[in-house]
């Protein structure tokens, strides 16, 4: 299972680290993905990384901001936010696409990410 933790109620301008866990199921991963939905918008993906390449992609919206890391030891993927903005607050997901698939279809609980103004 997937499981994203770390969010929570900052100040903009702060910086927060998020984390996800997937036990036992990194088998034949491709590419691990950051989602992020806010109120009454569309989910939108931020980014990835590569579990075996570790080759990273963001989308133009966060470039700059975010970054995707990962521990392959501990089966983790990390995104870091920096300079966090009102405009952040959202559910993060982060979700799996296995080797051979073109979407993402295995997802985890979220992490809600409130940017106080």
């Amino acid at each position: 299972q997937l499981q994203a933790s770390g969010g929570g109620l900052v100040q903009t301008g702060d910086s927060l680290r998020l984390s996800c866990t997937a036990s036992g199921i990194t088998f034949n991963v491709n590419y691990f993905g950051w989602f992020r939905q806010a109120p009454g918008k569309e989910r939108e993906n931020v980014g990835g990384i590569g579990w075996s390449s570790g080759r990273t992609y963001y989308s133009d919206s966060v470039k700059g901001r975010f970054t995707i890391s990962r521990d392959r030891a501990k089966d983790t993927i990390y995104l870091q936010i920096g300079s966090l903005q009102p405009t952040d607050t959202a559910v993060y997901y982060c979700a799996i696409q296995r080797s051979g698939r073109g979407t993402y279809e295995i997802w985890g609980q979220g992490t809600q990410v409130t940017v106080s103004s």
